[in-house]
């Protein structure tokens, strides 16, 4: 058993002994049995901050590539399971390179593009492509004029 009050919450202190004692407010003080156990102050909370406003993002590699990879599956009426076969990858995997959650290197990409009947640049390409429609859709912001234009594929090491 506790030596707690029924009602009472335990701190558990989070910071180390050496940080500053937060600020603290009087416990309102009950009534009734509970009114004889010791009480302790209650810390004073900071005011939640509100966080800024969600901007569109920028969409991830990751995400694109997945939905390249996906499109082009069931273009081709293939499952998981067949193509994570081919490409000698697990299922849960590709699944996750799909749904962008895994960041896959480019044997791995390779591999998957291998058993879509791709090759690595016809992936990449397709990525690029919708990427440069997602960028066309969105408005630019403070877009600044570069000094080299590239029509294709750009990939820097």
């Amino acid at each position: 058993m506790s030596n707690q009050a029924p009602n009472e919450a335990r701190v558990i202190p989070l910071r180390p002994a050496t940080a500053p004692a937060p600020v603290t407010a009087p416990a309102a003080r009950p009534t009734g049995p509970v009114a004889d156990a010791p009480q302790q102050p209650r810390p004073v909370l900071a005011p939640r901050q509100t966080p800024p406003a969600p901007r569109s993002r920028e969409p991830l590699w990751r995400d694109l590539v997945g939905d390249v990879l996906r499109r082009e599956r069931l273009a081709q009426e293939r499952t998981l399971k067949d193509v994570a076969d081919a490409a000698r990858i697990s299922m849960p995997y590709l699944s996750e390179l799909e749904r962008g959650r895994k960041e896959a290197s480019s044997e791995v990409l390779a591999a998957a593009a291998r058993a879509l009947g791709l090759g690595l640049t016809d992936l990449l390409s397709l990525a690029q492509g919708e990427l440069t429609r997602l960028a066309q859709v969105r408005p630019a912001r403070h877009r600044t004029p570069s000094a080299s234009h590239h029509d294709g594929m750009c990939l820097a090491a």
